[in-house]
């Protein structure tokens, strides 16, 4: 065995012992620690070639995609692209080059504007779902009995609520049935701006119909259309954000996706507030205003560059680069990162050659790595819905009111909901990247089920004072917020839109957005006939168990991808489900369980996948 060690490695001898506290023999922690030193490792395809081939390889790219003038560029960048972190040591670059990789290697957040001004304009998008939302939220108070689907007195009859069920639903049914699997040939024939720019026309148009609808067939027929927009919206946004956004900040950035979701809500109640005393038209304005964000959206579209990564997958090499340099700080950064994508791309080509529309979709189920994929994507989507927290975000006005508040009161209840969601999404920002997807979920879903549960449980409270009865219901829901926006809210489009490789990525997505859309579709259909037959108290525990069928699924099936390219995360995808979770709990439970259940001092074991260059291969057996 080679007397060579990295700083990180610990001899599996030593740690074994170290591990259990006793001498034993060599078990599946040792088997791992070894395998992830040879085979579960993040690789680096440049590194399977000399440094001399690599920059006569990115050369000859440049050089054959019209960016011959690029061609000295595209070589040294490929040497960076092959050793990231090591680039001190090469010659080849030039003061300013050395600078600006130093500079962005200690400054996490470092981007140039249009970087910000791209992402910051798709996340704006996100508010219009957050904002159609609430808008139904606070018109639930008022529409039924303005279609005589209600009386005064809130009662109404067990058709009239699944009509008011599936007028809440149909955006995200349409959503997930119809818009989700039309993203493909839009993006195919638009690109990711252009299928933007089409959805955000949609999404402007559609509330303004729903706010001068006459009936509730004609409320229904518009928020049929609005849905079909809302998926497709839904499923390239995220994409386009993670296919611009550098690695060492990607769940952050597209993480404003999820920020702008909680401040649509937000911005929606507030103007069912702002609006509530405009007496029969209330409705209609807290339908109609949702158009704000997807106008704004649909005006800013066009100043964004398009994604490289479509141009590339398109052929248009030359003209993806362009649109990446304006994407980075500086061109020795986009073009490393733009060549690792290519690379990573053509690799990709080969395993799936002369792939059509249909074939992709299926590949999502047959290919292995990709089923993992999703997998994971299907489970974060559906986990969303199963946690209850639409429930809160489709009816809480509605809940609120049967709780004992007055209409007024309901309302600024919700909006108190709203800001609690936007100011507990904020701290995810800064954990996505460091403790990881993974780790977020894990943490939060115990603590969701306890508060759903404990919500529940107030509304069995019937007498006392309005604040007695009240007030606990009210609490435990906005803690119920508070955990899901430090969890599942964040981590659920930004982990879909990263996980599935390039070339099934939007057939990956759609699916990922039908689950979540469709399962959201039929929350919202069920729960008023749910509260009917179970009432409140039984529906809120109904949902509080879903959460801890969702944490164990998640235990299984989603996979860490925190800080690895998009490129990388194929890899992690590549081990076998079966063998992720015997590791799982074989393993990582017993530690978690031995270090912070019993409060003992053990070695952590080590991951099962690690990063080449934090992984010493010259260890050897």
């Amino acid at each position: 065995m080679s007397e060579k060690k990295s700083a990180d490695h610990v001899d599996y001898n030593e740690d074994n012992k170290a591990y259990d506290g006793q001498d034993r023999q060599p078990s599946i922690l040792d088997a791992t620690r070894r395998q992830s030193v040879a085979l579960n490792v993040v690789e680096n395809p440049l590194k399977r070639r000399s440094p001399e081939q690599n920059v006569l390889d990115a050369r000859a790219y440049a050089e054959a995609n019209g960016m011959a003038e690029h061609a000295d560029l595209f070589g040294r960048a490929a040497l960076v692209a092959r050793e990231p972190t090591g680039f001190t040591e090469l010659d080849e670059l030039d003061e300013s080059e050395q600078a600006a990789l130093s500079y962005e290697l200690a400054h996490k957040w470092h981007g140039p504007t249009m970087l910000w001004y791209s992402i910051i304009l798709c996340a704006i998008g996100a508010a219009t779902q957050g904002w159609d939302q609430t808008g139904s939220n606070g018109a639930n108070l008022s529409f039924p009995v303005a279609f005589g689907l209600e009386t005064p007195g809130g009662v109404s009859s067990p058709l009239d609520q699944w009509i008011i069920g599936i007028i809440n639903a149909i955006i995200f049914l349409t959503a997930g049935l119809i818009g989700a699997f039309i993203v493909d040939p839009l993006n195919h024939y638009l690109g990711r701006r252009g299928e933007i720019f089409l959805t955000a026309c949609c999404l402007t148009a559609t509330p303004i119909g729903s706010g001068f609808a006459q009936s509730w067939q004609g409320l229904f027929a518009a928020r049929f259309v609005m849905g079909i927009g809302i998926g497709a919206k839904n499923a390239t946004v995220p994409i386009y954000s993670a296919e611009m956004a550098p690695a060492r900040i990607r769940g952050a950035l597209v993480m404003f996706w999820q920020l702008w979701v909680v401040i649509g809500i937000f911005l929606g109640f507030c103007a069912n507030v702002i609006v509530k005393d405009t007496g029969n038209i209330s409705w209609r304005l807290q339908l109609g205003s949702a158009f704000i964000p997807s106008f704004l959206l649909m005006l800013g579209i066009w100043f964004c560059p398009e994604s490289p990564r479509w141009l590339m997958k398109h052929g248009k090499h030359a003209k993806a680069f362009r649109s990446m340099q304006r994407l980075r700080a500086h061109p020795i950064i986009a073009a490393r990162d733009f060549y690792y994508s290519y690379v990573i791309y053509e690799e990709e080509r080969r395993l799936c050659p002369n792939s059509n529309y249909f074939t992709r979709l299926r590949d999502c189920f047959t290919i292995p790595r990709i089923r993992r994929s999703n997998y994971g994507a299907s489970t974060v989507m559906i986990a969303q819905q199963m946690c209850g927290i639409n429930i809160i975000s489709f009816y809480s006005s509605t809940i609120f009111l049967h709780a004992g508040y007055t209409k007024t009161q309901a309302l600024y209840a919700s909006l108190g909901y709203g800001a609690v969601q936007v100011v507990s999404t904020i701290p995810t920002l800064f954990l996505i990247d460091t403790k990881g997807r993974r780790t977020l979920t894990l943490a939060t879903f115990p603590f969701m089920c306890i508060f759903l549960l404990a919500a529940g449980l107030s509304l069995l409270k019937t007498d006392g004072s309005q604040a007695a009865r009240v007030g606990p219901v009210v609490l435990f829901v906005y803690l119920f917020t508070v955990a899901y926006s430090l969890g599942e809210g964040p981590v659920a489009f930004q982990y879909s839109a990263e996980v599935f490789p390039t070339i099934q990525r939007e057939q990956g997505m759609a699916w990922a957005v039908c689950i979540n859309n469709t399962f959201a579709g039929i929350l919202s259909l069920t729960f008023p006939r749910m509260v009917g037959v179970m009432g409140q108290v039984g529906a809120f525990g109904f949902y509080a168990g879903l959460n801890l069928i969702a944490w164990f699924m998640i235990f299984c099936f989603v996979r860490e991808t925190k800080q690895l390219t998009l490129e990388e995360i194929d890899q992690v995808f590549s081990v076998p489900t079966k063998e992720f979770i015997g590791y799982e709990t074989k393993v990582w439970l017993p530690w978690f369980i031995k270090r912070y259940v019993f409060r003992r001092n053990v070695v952590k074991p080590p991951p099962i996948i690690e990063r080449a260059e934090k992984v010493d291969l010259t260890h050897e057996e």
